[in-house]
């Protein structure tokens, strides 16, 4: 599957982005070469490679492990609760716009 300049015409426009015909052709070329590895990646045999939840073995299933190798992508839950939360006024004194409880935004889809 290839994508046309049409193609990233439609997307750009859908993302609210104004791009020069510069880089409308750069993104044509990446994305293409992009989808272009993706189908040399599908011509590979993975028949005899297993399912895997992780990609790292950073991380491990074995409870006899006790964290040693997920150690370092864990950490200890906080309770919110004990943290006390910024108040209102203090979250809104530098808002550009704000009423008494809420920052005021601009209104951005204009279609």
């Amino acid at each position: 599957m290839r994508i046309t300049d049409k193609d990233v015409a439609y997307v750009a426009e859908l993302a609210n982005l104004e791009l020069s015909e510069q880089e409308r052709t750069r993104m044509l070329q990446d994305l293409n070469s992009i989808l272009d590895y993706v189908d040399r990646l599908n011509e590979l045999d993975t028949s005899s490679v297993l399912p895997m939840a992780q990609v790292s073995d950073r991380y491990s299933l074995d409870p006899s492990e006790k964290g040693g190798r997920f150690a370092h992508a864990s950490r200890e839950d906080v309770v919110e609760g004990l943290r006390k939360s910024l108040p209102h006024t203090i979250a809104l004194q530098n808002a550009p716009d704000a009423d008494d409880k809420f920052f005021r935004v601009p209104k951005v889809i204009e279609r």
